[in-house]
């Protein structure tokens, strides 16, 4: 490639854009602009050629159509050989080295809560990633540049070089265009699907999108690699804050995700404990601390090493209880200055300070398999369980009612199949991940009994329905008085039977809540 000689700036975000062209000016290049970028650089005392002066042709259309020429494009796409350059002389065109260009705003438009349709069409950029895929294609001879901060290696790559560049910056700044480019366009037709698209449907073609927020130490193993990938810059680690403590590992971030989905579905003050994106330890109460404490004695062993959510701020006293035992990560709207003047104290434990998802958004789940991905919305309905239908002789009681919405809500965010036992608003016992629902409830009975919990008098909840009665015979046997399930299998004659045998009330919330 010979030197840059001539270089095409026309950049939305203006910032670095003065030093820049200062630099180039500096070295002998001669600047072609357009638009604002031209005004503030003219401001600046920065010579430039405008846009119309090459391409011969006016801007139109309010500024829509002004690059888009081939005296433009012919001088970015031409190759350095001798066929192009003279094809380029005859149509007295002359190339152009460098295109630094970034796009319209597009994401932080409609990102705005009040965004119209025809303001969000107009932030649509055409010219910008035609320029940049154009001289990205051509990074053989020409330099594309995107981002502000890309402009200090350009400088010194031209002075490394004798004012060219070398063939592997050229090629990086290339592969990040294209990346770029696809994940705008993907925000686009993100945007328009979700306008003109049938409700809850899914595009026929699809691009995932993202924004690296963090390259990890490594993903669920030592031996896998790992990134952390956010929907939009401006949602950096989508809505929490690390405030202290080791940085997050894949694996914690997986279970501050289940944290988040849990504890936002409490209302009342609560508390969640999750390992192995499975809650171990859940409690609502009157404080902070009661809510931890009771958390935490769901299962005490299993809680060891794992991940705390509150939904309400961190006190003194509710730090000092969890500074006692090794956790993981501690999830909270806030942290008073005592509490965390305290818990800072331990190096490694991670405090992050969430926001409450405010959004009612649908959000949909991506997971893979061998050579596709699959898609769905998310599980997202909160369940009154007042709604549910009575199935047994005998109705819940008031006190078995609040028991059972509370081990509804904890029972849609285990592994299934799922059994969850509940005593007043504190679980008691967990069978998560079995491949028969009788040999979840006979764990989740297991553990209650290993935490000395009383089983006598408390509720379950059933993230599908029990095919056979055993399922319901070994809860009874255990103490367990009403229970929590979908219902529809072909044996609810028979498992319904017997719950009325053991004087058991069983409500069917015809909702299922499998999570593989």
């Amino acid at each position: 490639m010979a030197k840059i000689k001539r270089a095409l700036l026309s950049v939305y975000e203006k910032e670095g854009i003065i030093e820049l062209a200062r630099d180039l000016q500096k070295r002998g290049v001669d600047i072609i602009s357009s638009g604002g970028t031209q005004k503030i650089l003219e401001e600046q005392n920065i010579a430039t050629q405008p846009i119309f002066e090459v391409t011969g042709f006016p801007e139109i259309l309010n500024g829509r159509v002004k690059t888009l020429h081939p005296a433009v494009f012919g001088g970015i796409l031409a190759k350095r050989t001798p066929e192009h350059l003279a094809q380029l002389e005859k149509q007295k065109i002359k190339p152009i080295d460098l295109v630094v260009v970034n796009l319209y705003p597009f994401e932080e438009t409609i990102s705005q809560k009040n965004c119209t349709m025809a303001e969000a069409i107009e932030k649509i950029d055409i010219g910008g990633p035609s320029l940049l895929r154009a001289a990205a294609k051509n990074h053989a001879d020409t330099t594309v540049l995107m981002a502000p901060d890309q402009y200090a290696e350009l400088i010194k790559e031209m002075d490394t070089h004798d004012l060219d560049t070398s063939l592997e910056f050229r090629a990086r700044c290339a592969l990040r265009v294209f990346q770029h480019v696809s994940r705008y366009d993907a925000l686009v037709a993100g945007y328009l699907h979700n306008y003109f698209g049938t409700a809850g449907s899914f595009p026929q073609e699809i691009t995932v999108q993202g924004i690296k927020l963090q390259e990890l130490r490594y993903g669920e193993n030592p031996h896998q690699k790992a990134a952390f990938y956010g929907s939009g810059r401006n949602k950096a680690l989508n809505n929490y804050v690390q405030l202290h403590g080791k940085e997050l590992s894949y694996n914690n971030i997986l279970d501050v995700d289940s944290v988040l989905n849990m504890i936002e579905e409490l209302n009342e003050p609560a508390a969640v404990i999750i390992k192995h994106n499975n809650p171990c330890g859940a409690a609502t109460a009157n404080s902070p601390l009661e809510c931890y404490k009771l958390a935490f004695a769901s299962d005490p062993v299993s809680a060891y090493g794992g991940i705390v959510g509150l939904n309400r701020p961190v006190d003194e006293a509710s730090a000092k209880a969890m500074s006692e035992p090794f956790l993981e990560c501690i999830l909270a709207p806030e942290f008073t200055p005592a509490a965390l003047n305290l818990l800072t104290k331990k190096k490694n434990l991670r405090l992050i300070r969430y926001t409450p998802n405010q959004t009612e958004e649908s959000k949909q789940q991506i997971r893979t398999v061998r050579e596709g991905f699959l898609i769905q919305s998310q599980d997202d309905v909160v369940y009154d369980i007042r709604q549910s239908k009575v199935a047994t002789k005998r109705a819940p009681t008031a006190q078995e009612l609040k028991a059972l919405q509370f081990a509804w809500t904890i029972t849609k965010h285990v592994h299934s199949n799922a059994i969850v036992l509940a005593r007043g608003q504190q679980l008691i016992g967990v069978g998560a991940g079995q491949m028969s629902r009788v040999d979840s409830a006979e764990l989740a009975i297991v553990k209650a009994r290993k935490a000395n919990h009383q089983l006598a008098g408390s509720v379950a909840g059933s993230d599908a329905f029990f095919p056979f009665r055993d399922g319901v015979d070994v809860l009874a046997a255990a103490g367990v008085t009403a229970v929590a399930q979908p219902g529809g299998s072909i044996h609810d004659a028979e498992v319904i039977q017997a719950a009325d045998e053991h004087n058991m009330a069983m409500i069917f919330t015809g909702i299922r809540h499998f999570k593989h």
